[in-house]
This record gives structure tokens, C-alpha cells and sequence, in this order.
């Protein structure tokens, strides 16, 4: 079972002669590795990376075009298979089916640590489900780069990744507007300024941010300051490369809201025909009050006098 095999792991960490040896796995399944890639500069790969790339018997690429060329500039023959946000549920069964077997493989994105918005959550669970190990192998990452070196408070911290383009994008950048932890966020250069002018419509012109532009690349850019002077800078230069944004907590208090008026509520319930009963227990719920109390109302109501 899967508890099982993550208790005889935890005893072999135990018992293991060095901290940085991978442990022998002395089950009859592979391991999946969490393999994190360089985000831009080559040198930011660890030596047990670039081990472990060579050593598993496949390596699940979400773009194999892009981690091809990475295996080329390290000397690394490792066959590839695609893996990535379209990829059907048969690909992830066939990985799995791979580890059964006691074959290990290795997970990459294109940059960066895999599952963070990228492919890989789905893999990730099938394989834990499976009763198979899981291991991550830490490096690089833009998003806690992007925070250390922001100069925003990095103690609290919340990560939203890309804001998405449905409807649900309003209600999360209205969240941000009360949002006291530091706040870091993905966005594609063409829509950066687009963003940071919603931002500053809920947050305020004035809240510390920074942005954070081709981290570790030679071009690698801070922009630091209130939310308006950030816009203003990015106008005039017009952003290229993957961004993060950064934006310092509100340390003012959420307004309270209004408690719903419980009587509208019942006496609508009631109209749109729904027995004293049923719009009890549906206005008891909204308004946070006792259902016998609602109940009674809604027959005083219903015996009032046309």
C-alpha cells in the first residue's frame, strides 16, 4: 500500500550514509524524479539534476523541442517522451505503467520546477495512487526569485499564478484588493500593463509592487515601485519576456459586509413558491440564522392579510 512504502522510504532516509545520496529503491517499482530546469541560465542546474537526467530510463518533457536542446548542451542521451497540459489521461497511464515496472522516469518543464503552473499535478497524484515514490528535486523557480529579490515583505506570501481570461478574473483581482500576505503573480508580457492597470483600479495607485522580468537571463530586469510608477515605466517600454508580479500585502482591514436582509430574502423565497419550510432553511442558510426562528416567520408572513 502506499502508506507502507512511504513509511519503508522514511526508514531508509534514516539509515542512509549521506544526506545528498539518492536512496536505493528496493522496491519493485521506479521512482517518479521532480526534475526543477534552469529558467534561463544554463548554470542554474544542479549536479544531481543533471545525474539523474542521465540515469532514469525516460524523461517526460512537457516540450521535448525545449528540453532537447538542454540535453544536447549537457551531453545527455536520455530518451524523451512528451508530457503536457493536452496530453490525454493515456500518456499519464503509460508513464505510470512504465514505473510499475520498475523503470524510473523523470519530470520536466520547460523552466523551471514542474506542477507550478505547468503540467505535472495529474502524473503526480496517478503515481502516488499507484503506490509509487515521488521525489523532488529542488532548483530553480521564478517565482521565489522573483519575491526574494523584489524588497517586498517575503515572510507571508501567496502564489495565484496566471490570472485566468474567464469571468472568474474580476472576482480574483478584486480579492487582491484585501489580500495581506505579499501576493505574486504570472503574466505574459503583452498583457502586463493590462493587469497592472486592473490591479491598481482594486489595490490603489500607490501600493509597493515590483516586477520582475527575464529572471537569470541576460536582459534580467527589476522594476520596483508603486503600482503607477510600474505602469508608467512599462508604457513607455513596452515589456518582452515572461513576467512576475509582485505586490506588497494591504495592512488595512477588510470592510464588513452588510448582513443580507433576511426578511427580503424570505419573503422573495416565498413568492417564487417554495413551501415555509424549504425558504426557512434556504434564507436560515444565507443569513447565518436559526432555522426555527426563519420557519416562524415565514408563517406569520404567509398569514398576513392580502
Amino acid at each position: 500500500p502506499p502508506i507502507a512504502r512511504q513509511q519503508q522510504y522514511a526508514i531508509a532516509v534514516e539509515g542512509s550514509p549521506s544526506e545528498t545520496d539518492d536512496i536505493v529503491n528496493e522496491n519493485a517499482t521506479g521512482v517518479l524524479y521532480l526534475i526543477a530546469t534552469p529558467i534561463g541560465n544554463l548554470e542554474d542546474i544542479t549536479a544531481r539534476a543533471l545525474r539523474l537526467l542521465r540515469e532514469v530510463d525516460v524523461i517526460a518533457a512537457e516540450d521535448t523541442r525545449v528540453t532537447r536542446k538542454l540535453l544536447a548542451h549537457f551531453d545527455i542521451h536520455t530518451p524523451l517522451t512528451a508530457y503536457h497540459a493536452h496530453s490525454d489521461t493515456r500518456r499519464g497511464d503509460r508513464l505510470v505503467a512504465t514505473l510499475l515496472e520498475g523503470k524510473s522516469v523523470a519530470l520536466v518543464s520547460d523552466a523551471g520546477t514542474p506542477c507550478i503552473s505547468d503540467p505535472g499535478a495529474e502524473l503526480v497524484e496517478a503515481a502516488i495512487e499507484a503506490g509509487i515514490r515521488v521525489e523532488p528535486i529542488p532548483g530553480a523557480n521564478a517565482l521565489l526569485s522573483a519575491l526574494i529579490a523584489s524588497g517586498l515583505p517575503a515572510g507571508r506570501f501567496i502564489f495565484d499564478g496566471f490570472l485566468p481570461r474567464s469571468n472568474d478574473r474580476r472576482e480574483r483581482i478584486k480579492e487582491a484588493a484585501y489580500e495581506t500576505r505579499t501576493l505574486i503573480l504570472y503574466e505574459a508580457p503583452i498583457r502586463l500593463v493590462e493587469t497592472l492597470t486592473e490591479l491598481a483600479k482594486v489595490c490603489g495607485e500607490n501600493r509597493r509592487a515590483a516586477v520582475a522580468r527575464e529572471i537569470t537571463k541576460k536582459f534580467e530586469e527589476f522594476v520596483r515601485g508603486t503600482l503607477s510608477e510600474i505602469i508608467a515605466h512599462f508604457k513607455a517600454t513596452p515589456p518582452r519576456g515572461e513576467c512576475v508580479i509582485i505586490i506588497e500585502g494591504t495592512k488595512e482591514p477588510r470592510p464588513e459586509e452588510a448582513p443580507p436582509d433576511s426578511e427580503a430574502l424570505l419573503r422573495d423565497a416565498l413568492q417564487r413558491g417554495l413551501s415555509p419550510s424549504a425558504a426557512a432553511r434556504e434564507v436560515a442558510r444565507a443569513a447565518g440564522l436559526p432555522r426555527n426562528a426563519v420557519y416562524a416567520r415565514a408563517l406569520s408572513i404567509l398569514a398576513e392579510p392580502e
